[in-house]
């Protein structure tokens, strides 16, 4: 028969004996492991027994895991632990299923208390991992429902859901939920917002916040937690200011600046690409910069990065000076245009430093670009001469100040010349 006839009959043989013993082993907890309301069941009787005593909750639900299906039933358990039981459709208990006064809705409404029930929520995931997604999902669908629970209910559930993310037990993209339409409308997003946010700055600072909502692209869709005839910058500001959350409203309004400046850099690279006048795109950007309330300093960061954004640059260092001479000497007056400050000019050097240092073949193109813009009158010797002495960026430093050492010295050389000039006129 040959080893392969032999061992394949062996297999043959012990198979049966295998299956049957998984079978039994598996039916001994099958009813309690794999029936909904017998799980149901045990963690209700668990919180039960268990009782107001909140350390008690934790070790009950750490030890039921190694026997109770969490995997499984993740959403009853969580739908249990905030409202005491499981939860139809809309937010409404369901009327024939068992119930426990031992859960999140039916705490005292109050930062201690929740603070409390969201370690419960910690320790259980941290024991369970594979409980972390199925947690955020749970937290999605319960502000979906916020409709469907009394104002005290949202009260707690902001409240706790306010110190989860602070803790980082969830992510700031469960926020997604409240821009539904159906919870948008009559104000409750909005409201329950200000709960969730008071919370979450009374554990956090707003650096903090503000970090965890860029991460997940929420940083720019505050405004969608009012309805669309509510959507501007003035009603949000006036909201949660008056409910005392300035540093949110200040964050609100500062990104939405970003979001127009980034608008507005991307519209005058279009402008260029189109082939336009520098008369218009001048034209076009100062009444921009008036309704958009931009300062010079700034607009002239933003043209820079449009100009430098607006070609395709060579890869090879010996090549690129010499493109972006011709580049610059061209676009020379837009830039002239937002340099009538001596800020203005100073903001540019820095802009161009920065650019220089992280384009690495742009590194020997510095000086040209200065010479170049020198000529042009776009920067005056005072600003050339304050940035080499004083106000230049660490990056980069030596190698730039290197390059323009030269050129520095005959535009002090100029200046002194110039000045004893004038004094041997009067």
């Amino acid at each position: 028969m040959g080893f392969r006839g032999s061992f394949m009959n062996n297999q043959r043989q012990q198979k049966p004996t295998l299956t049957g013993q998984r079978f039994k082993t598996r039916k001994r907890d099958e009813k309690e492991r794999f029936d909904p309301s017998q799980f149901q069941e045990s963690i209700v009787q668990g919180l039960n027994q268990s009782g107001s005593d909140l350390d008690a909750v934790a070790k009950f639900l750490d030890s039921s895991g190694a026997k109770l299906d969490y995997r499984r039933y993740a959403e009853s358990l969580f739908d249990i632990l905030v409202a005491g039981g499981m939860l139809a459709p809309g937010g409404t208990l369901s009327e024939d299923m068992i119930c426990t006064e031992f859960c999140v809705f039916k705490a005292q409404e109050d930062m201690e208390t929740m603070q409390a029930y969201a370690q419960v929520f910690n320790k259980l995931i941290r024991r369970y991992k594979y409980l972390e997604k199925g947690f955020e999902e749970e937290i999605k669908k319960l502000l979906l429902f916020l409709k469907g629970f009394t104002e005290s209910e949202r009260n707690k559930l902001a409240m706790i859901t306010g110190i989860l993310l602070a803790n980082g037990n969830i992510s700031a993209s469960i926020l997604s939920s409240l821009f539904n339409e159906n919870v948008v409308k009559e104000g409750v997003s909005a409201s329950f917002a200000v709960k969730l946010f008071k919370s979450w700055l009374s554990e956090k600072d707003i650096n903090s916040v503000a970090g965890s909502l860029r991460k997940v692209g929420m940083d720019n869709r505050l405004l969608e937690l009012f309805p669309a005839n509510k959507r501007s910058s003035e009603h949000f500001s006036k909201y949660f200011n008056d409910a005392g959350l300035k540093e949110l409203s200040d964050f609100a309004k500062n990104q939405q600046s970003i979001g127009t400046r980034k608008e507005l850099q991307k519209e005058i690279e279009d402008l260029m690409s189109r082939g336009d006048t520098l008369k218009d795109i001048i034209t076009y950007t100062r009444e921009e910069m008036k309704k958009s309330n931009i300062s010079e300093q700034t607009m002239v960061g933003m043209i820079w990065s449009s100009v430098m954004s607006s070609v395709e640059w060579n890869k090879k260092e010996e090549l690129v000076a010499e493109q972006a001479i011709k580049h610059l000497k061209q676009y020379s007056p837009l830039l002239k245009a937002f340099t009538s400050q001596g800020f203005s000019e100073l903001t540019l050097l820095l802009k161009i430093q920065e650019y220089c240092y992280d384009n690495i073949h742009f590194m020997k193109a510095f000086q040209k670009i200065i010479v170049l813009l020198y000529k042009a009158d776009v920067l005056s010797e005072e600003a050339i001469l304050k940035w080499y002495t004083e106000a230049h960026l660490p990056k980069g430093k030596s190698v730039f100040l290197e390059q323009t050492k030269t050129f520095v010295e005959w535009l002090k050389h100029a200046e002194e010349e110039s000045e004893s000039e004038e004094e041997e006129a009067d």
